[in-house]
């Protein structure tokens, strides 16, 4: 009999850790004694299919009751009343409960074969995980496994392998690369209007566009593919590569503005260079974790441990790039009570005030609220969190971009004495701005 607390462990990280995945998944598991495997979770619409392919099979020792072995679905509200009843002791293994949905159970004629083929139609439409159940403790399991899970288009009954609540995505992706490629244009064409004001934060943030605009297209690619296929067709390392030169460009263009670089001065102090070598290197690990969760799939042992450092290295991004605007709305106030440009600089100081609680709203929209409205929705409108997080990200770009344009006429060199003198006094009344 496998307690509870063995059990339930495993499933409900991944239950709630993950999100829907939907290609064909391999899954290699060599020696495993886990009790409960989970292996993918999908979104099936009433037209649903399940292939499972299980080759290269052993157990460690023969299974004592091969009933106690075997593939089943489960939603998260069936898991947890299958969890109730081990406890209550109306069941001794998950298999045993009627709430789950029996894929493959292994007889004693099974076993004698190293592979199985088992096709599943699941007419009933919910998110659901695909789980290996091992309730035999001094068994050990190997096996090499196969999973595509799938629906049937309404009309042409063709082959689906996005989960019910992504499959528009690859339009979302599109059109917001559309859109991407549009302000790259719209920027081409400010800075060659105003070329003769263009500094070199200009050019870097038409570059992070176009690393945003060919991430998106890459990502809108890799997801058309994987729905009518179920693989990525190399597409997936194209999204990799920019959505890793991506991260690494916004983080550095928004260290970079906070600074002052390039606009307001042409160098970067030594602590400023600090944050950049601690930013980008991070980034790094970031992007290294995210790799490692989209491709080793839940069933991974360390996945929770690679999820969990992605969190952690995010954060610490988010937190890092905050600083050098502090630093920077802090310098503008010494400046401003030395040089005699108290309007000159209240007007910088709003704008890097403005920009700082920009940010930390970006950063908590698309880190937390977006991370909240993935679990509190439907997995019929998981594609709901998408559209936030890139609309959020979108109205960031173009905030950065319309606030840090370059100006033809600097408004700061026509200031009278009136506007310079009521600076001054708005200057001394405020309280000062802390991180």
């Amino acid at each position: 009999m496998v307690s509870p607390t063995t059990t339930v462990l495993p499933l409900l990280l991944f239950l709630f850790l993950t999100t829907t995945t939907a290609e064909i998944r391999y899954t290699s598991l060599r020696s495993d004694p886990r009790p409960i495997i989970p292996l993918d979770e999908f979104g099936f619409t009433h037209t649903g299919r399940l292939e499972l392919n299980v080759t290269n099979l052993s157990f460690s020792s023969p299974p004592p009751d091969p009933s106690n072995l075997g593939f089943f679905l489960c939603t998260r509200d069936s898991w947890l009343h299958v969890l109730q009843q081990i406890e209550d002791g109306d069941v001794t293994c998950a298999l045993q409960s009627d709430v789950i949905k029996h894929v493959y159970t292994f007889t004693s004629d099974s076993l004698t074969s190293k592979s199985l083929n088992q096709f599943y139609l699941q007419q009933d439409a919910d998110q659901y995980t695909l789980v290996f159940a091992n309730c035999l403790p001094q068994i050990k399991v190997t096996m090499d496994v196969r999973s595509a899970m799938y629906n049937l288009d309404g009309r042409s009954r063709s082959r689906d392998y996005l989960s019910a609540g992504i499959t528009v995505l690859p339009r979302v992706y599109f059109l917001f690369s559309l859109v991407y490629f549009t302000l790259a244009a719209v920027w081409i064409s400010v800075l060659y209007k105003k070329r003769l004001t263009v500094f070199g934060i200009h050019i870097f943030m038409l570059a992070v566009v176009v690393l945003k605009a060919l991430n998106l297209l890459c990502e809108a690619e890799d997801k058309s593919y994987i729905k009518r296929t179920g693989s990525a067709h190399g597409w997936d390392v194209l999204f990799y590569i920019f959505s890793f030169l991506k991260g690494i460009t916004l983080f550095t263009l928004i260290v970079l503005i906070g600074t002052g670089w390039s606009f307001l001065k042409p160098y970067l102090q030594d602590k400023e260079k600090k944050v950049l070598m601690i930013v980008i290197p991070l980034q790094v690990v970031a992007n290294i974790a995210q790799v490692v969760i989209d491709e080793s799939g839940p069933y991974a042992q360390d996945w929770v441990t690679w999820k969990q450092v992605f969190l952690l290295v995010d954060v610490i991004c988010c937190c890092a790039i905050l600083f050098p605007i502090v630093w920077s709305i802090k310098n503008l106030r010494e400046a401003a009570r030395t040089d005699g440009k108290a309007a000159v600089n209240l007007m910088k100081l709003t704008l890097f005030r403005q920009y700082y609680v920009v940010v930390i709203c970006y950063i908590y929209f698309t880190r937390v609220v977006v991370y909240a409205l993935e679990t509190i929705t439907s997995y019929k409108y998981l594609w709901t969190s998408v559209v936030a997080a890139e609309l959020a990200t979108l109205a960031f770009y173009v905030f950065t971009g319309y606030n840090f344009k370059p100006e033809a006429h600097n408004p700061y060199f026509a200031v009278d004495d009136d506007e310079e003198e009521a600076a001054s006094e708005q200057l001394k009344l405020e309280d000062e701005f802390e991180l």
